[in-house]
């Protein structure tokens, strides 16, 4: 008897913006599999059975969730936001590319949700409303080196540039660290928005330039936006106009 297991987004926060699929994904598990603070948003159903594991280990909880499937549970992947950014995912297809082969016949699905970044965004208007990139500042996965490349080219190509995993208790330099780079390719007055809790009823804003930056107000609930040179305020608003003609006019 083989399962399926489906990989749920649970959106940002608010109960309202986790999509109706997402939620009747859910339902319809036998097995919840994720980080503990995720599995904690969604509602106690009888007879369903919850897996909850440390943020930290990934590919651990993705091989957990597939051989749940493989077993004949129907098993949902919990994430946070969208589980297609910086997120469960990515694990899971890993795990089945290095795992058993008879994982490729599994019924795998995706089901989106409403990223930190989108949510971020809404909070102060547009931002992401030109071209724009996401770059995470966690080097758990990846080299300081890689990240500083690409935030060079990101800057450099004048992207709007989103930033996940800004600082935690292990890391809280690091986003100094990208000011200091971004200040040396982008003007002064380029916008900083700090949007912390993105998406729920905790949610805070502070605005500020690059010059003015302060790295230490973020923590690992906040998601940073450093605008493009055409990133402009309209009263309380930020917004990027999405064409060069518009922001030039």
């Amino acid at each position: 008897m083989t399962g399926s297991l489906v990989i749920v987004g649970t959106g940002p926060g608010k109960p309202e913006l986790m999509t109706p699929a997402a939620g009747s994904a859910l339902a319809r598990a036998t097995d919840l599999v994720g980080y503990a603070a995720y599995l904690d948003r969604v509602p106690a159903r009888h007879g369903q059975r919850r897996h909850a594991s440390d943020n930290r280990v990934e590919l651990e909880r993705a091989r957990h969730a597939l051989m749940l499937a493989a077993s004949g549970r129907d098993v949902a992947v919990v994430s946070g936001g969208d589980p297609g950014v910086f997120a469960m995912a990515a694990a899971i297809f890993e795990a089945v590319e290095a795992g058993d082969q008879a994982w490729r016949s599994l019924d795998i699905r995706v089901e989106p949700g409403v990223t930190a970044m989108l949510a971020a965004a809404a909070e102060v208007g547009a931002p992401l409303g030109g071209d724009f990139c996401a770059i995470s500042l966690s080097d758990n996965l990846k080299s300081w080196a890689t990240i500083e490349r690409r935030l060079k080219a990101a800057a450099e190509a004048d992207f709007v540039i989103a930033l996940y995993n800004p600082a935690s208790r292990a890391r809280p330099h690091q986003l100094g660290q990208a000011f200091a780079l971004l200040r040396t390719l982008k003007a002064a007055t380029t916008p900083v928005l700090f949007v912390r809790a993105a998406g729920t009823s905790e949610a805070k804003v502070i605005a500020s330039d690059l010059a003015e930056a302060n790295a230490s107000v973020a923590d690992m609930r906040t998601l940073v936006i450093v605008g493009a040179s055409t990133t402009r305020c309209v009263g309380r608003w930020i917004y990027t106009p999405r064409s060069e003609r518009e922001a030039a006019s």
